[in-house]
């Protein structure tokens, strides 16, 4: 887990909190194989990388969030022409065109699909620790489930999907450090659109590159701000 040499590049990700309801809201949680390469049995929420068929679409962070929310849980922030958002039966082709060997982008624009990037509120960017070996630069997003859509995970990426609230998940649920502390930054906040008011008006601060420390024959992680 911890690297040995001269700390490894991390890798330009997104991570999107998908919330259901209003005040209270739940949030959307998915556990990882155990054969995963980062974070096997954990609750976490979607994302992964950016694929180089991200920067089409301009911020390809959003759009990457976009991707992977789609790819794991088959939840779709896009719209059809005149603004309307994918409804179920959009996701269901969707995914059928992806299964056919579609490429992502030529899929969506097949069925007039657009990601509504718009509709992704930022909440934080964390960069993992220097000394271990799977390191990631990603941002946290926060959007809402659109009306008219179900989950559909993905099988062999999702071993179990929950919706469930931010302190119930705190009690309950086995996390990494980095996917907690993003679950006590939101849970004091009930109300779903006050939380996304608040994150609209906020701009991308700091990134969170947090310290790995020895401590009683252990290891103990302390995050710190910085400016990258």
């Amino acid at each position: 887990m911890l690297q040995d040499g001269p700390p490894v590049e991390p890798r330009p990700s997104a991570t999107v909190i998908v919330l259901r309801g209003r005040s209270p809201f739940e949030v959307l949680m998915m556990r990882r194989p155990g054969g995963a390469e980062f974070a096997p049995n954990a609750y976490v929420f979607p994302g992964g990388s950016v694929h180089a068929e991200d920067h089409a679409f301009g911020d390809f962070s959003r759009a990457a969030a976009v991707r992977e929310l789609f790819e794991e849980l088959g939840v779709l922030m896009a719209r059809r022409p005149g603004g309307r958002f994918a409804r179920n039966r959009d996701c269901l082709a969707l995914r059928e065109l992806l299964g056919l060997g579609e490429a992502w982008g030529a899929a969506l624009e097949r069925l007039s699909l657009r990601p509504a990037l718009d509709r992704l509120a930022f909440l934080a960017r964390w960069i993992t620790p220097e000394p271990l070996r799977r390191r990631f630069d990603a941002r946290f997003f926060v959007c809402r489930l659109p009306a008219g859509q179900v989950e559909h995970p993905q099988a062999g990426e999702v071993v179990e999907w929950r919706w469930t609230s931010p302190a119930a998940a705190l009690e309950s649920l086995e996390m990494v450090f980095a996917t907690r502390r993003i679950l006590e930054s939101i849970a004091p906040e009930p109300d779903a659109a006050r939380l996304i008011r608040k994150l609209r008006r906020r701009r991308e601060g700091p990134a969170i590159l947090p310290r790995i420390v020895r401590k009683d024959g252990g290891f103990e992680v302390i995050p710190e701000p910085v400016r990258v």
